[in-house]
């Protein structure tokens, strides 16, 4: 039986990169992902948005969260993946940590965004580097 494969998605250059790994490696990998894709309710509130647009934005983020997954899952399923696509609102930290954990993945293929630093890592934390410490699975990050 294949390993249930949590991939956390946004539209960096990273995650872009390990996607393109992920089709590249895809005979060493299970043929079943799952994208997940986490809108950060954090930078929706930061934005001083009025009340009475908060919906509006959440649903125009919402929207382009699910078109982003949907050109990621058709790119994975033109080189023989088949996806599940989740898009979930919160803390992308801690979302994928607990999506990880609670959904008993097997293993979390993540990407590092480059030019943090380890100072920055050690002060503010990266999101991959606190998957990495916060799962119960193997993380393999590119």
């Amino acid at each position: 039986m294949d390993p249930k494969i949590l991939v956390p998605y946004d539209d960096s250059i990273t995650a872009k990169t390990t996607v393109d790994t992920i089709i590249k490696l895809k005979d060493r990998l299970s043929k079943h992902l799952t994208l997940l894709y986490v809108i950060n309710n954090d930078q929706l509130a930061y934005r001083m948005i009025p009340d009475f647009q908060v919906e509006m934005v959440k649903e125009n983020a919402t929207k382009a969260g699910n078109l982003l997954l949907e050109r990621t899952r058709k790119k994975l399923a033109e080189a023989g993946f088949t996806c599940e696509v989740i898009l979930e609102f919160g803390d992308p930290r801690s979302t994928i940590a607990h999506t990880a954990n609670s959904q008993d993945y097997e293993l979390v293929v993540i990407g590092r965004h480059e030019g943090g630093g380890e100072i920055r890592d050690v002060i503010f934390g990266s999101v991959a580097n606190h998957v990495l410490h916060n799962v119960s699975c193997p993380v393999l990050l590119f």
